[in-house]
């Protein structure tokens, strides 16, 4: 059964995250809420955490998992990151944004596009999951809360606890999300391709 967490939405309770840090620390998956929607999360190492990610949202091997940071110190540890590409990304964050950049060898392998050899990673504007992060001390693994053959993600926390219960450990409620996944942009050959149009404005990026 997941544990249910109400989160202050303006000042999240240090306590409360603390105990959503643990469980992530303890090999657990839980869902937080972000900038653009609520979003499974594990930690980087988890591999059984990715697995059931993926058994969840019923994803392949293809998918594009995004390491979800704090702050743009963060990414130069797990991303290559050239001038150019580093100035459009540092302009756009925090926001409504994925990037889709060459992974460096700190990230597992298992989260890499297996061709492709890249990862997504994004800083979100969103007070819960930027204390989540700042207590966590390193970028979460997440994926979107999107379930199987529904079109829109889920905007309530009693819902998604009610029918997660049995296969996530912890739910972070502060309040209801958007419903509009972020936007993706694929830097990956140096220059910008918008992968999907989503929460985040493109207009940069054409």
């Amino acid at each position: 059964m997941a544990r249910y967490y109400d989160v202050h939405p303006d000042n999240p309770q240090r306590r409360t995250l603390g105990q959503a840090v643990d469980i992530i620390r303890s090999d657990g998956v839980i869902v937080y809420p972000t900038d653009s929607c609520f979003a499974l999360g594990t930690g980087l190492d988890n591999k059984n955490g990715v697995e059931r990610i993926k058994t969840i949202r019923k994803l392949d091997d293809r998918h594009h998992f995004t390491l979800v940071c704090e702050n743009f110190a963060q990414l130069g540890q797990f991303v290559h990151i050239d001038n150019s590409v580093f100035r459009a990304i540092k302009a756009s964050t925090p926001g409504s944004y994925t990037f889709i950049l060459p992974a460096t060898k700190e990230v597992p392998r298992r989260l890499m596009h297996p061709k492709k050899k890249t990862v997504g990673i994004r800083i979100p504007e969103h007070v819960t999951a930027q204390a989540l992060l700042a207590e966590l001390g390193e970028p979460l693994l997440s994926s979107t809360l999107l379930l199987p053959d529904e079109e829109e993600p889920l905007t309530q926390g009693w819902d998604i606890k009610e029918r997660l219960d049995h296969v996530v450990d912890a739910v972070l409620d502060s309040g209801d999300c958007g419903t509009e996944p972020t936007t993706v942009i694929d830097f990956s050959s140096g220059e910008a391709e918008i992968v999907r149009r989503g929460a985040g404005d493109t207009s940069r990026f054409e």
